[in-house]
């Protein structure tokens, strides 16, 4: 487990609990909406995201606390024990990070892959250099954790690489992604990756 995530003790009754959504106290009592990303690698003002309707039911087990350097998450259990879905697929970037350092996350963000992607795609595509980035990062780290298991799913996020890839602002940035994700995905990747972005070149080259 990341040193950087805080687990908040809780009394002997509560820990008899399970962390499920039907168990956690109003959010009003579990977060501060001031302090939390209220998207998925989207725009700040999308009204309604999936993660604002699964914080309105009191289904999200964590919260952001302000540092005067760095910003952490404060899980009300241990993040291992909480369910991948649909909470990966509504936390924003950090609890996303978070979720994937945890014991057995490729086991469990294996089968989330053909809902996950469609996410990261639209983060790619995104106008705003922010969210491009954090959806980048994000299909980094995915990579690392489910490696060759993403290539199936490589060709819907690449047309977006290549147009971020066209851009000498980006250039470097998307050039470095695409040899990590060649890198945990095996040579098999190489063929995926030149399919859409022929200029590509590999790093056993």
């Amino acid at each position: 487990m990341s040193s950087g995530i805080q687990v908040k003790t809780k009394s002997a009754a509560q820990k008899s609990k399970t962390c499920s959504p039907e168990t956690q106290p109003k959010p009003s009592a579990k977060l501060n909406p001031k302090t939390i990303d209220p998207v998925c690698f989207r725009a700040y003002s999308q009204p309604q995201s999936a993660f604002a309707a699964t914080y309105a039911r009191g289904g999200i087990p964590c919260r952001l606390v302000h540092g005067s350097v760095k910003h952490k998450l404060q899980w009300e259990c241990p993040p291992e024990t909480v369910p991948f879905d649909p909470l990966l697929l509504t936390l924003a970037e950090e609890g996303f990070k978070e979720l994937l350092l945890v014991e057995g996350a490729a086991e469990k963000v294996i089968p989330l892959l053909p809902r996950l992607v469609p996410v990261l795609k639209a983060a790619l595509a995104h106008a705003d250099d922010e969210v491009f980035g954090r959806g980048l990062d994000a299909l980094v780290q995915l990579s690392a954790v489910v490696g060759p298991s993403l290539n199936d799913h490589l060709k819907l996020l690449l047309t977006n690489l290549l147009k971020r890839l066209m851009d000498k602002k980006y250039r470097e940035e998307v050039t470095v992604a695409l040899q990590k994700l060649e890198h945990c995905g095996g040579k098999a990747t190489v063929a995926i990756i030149k399919s859409k972005i022929p200029t590509y070149c590999s790093i056993y080259s």
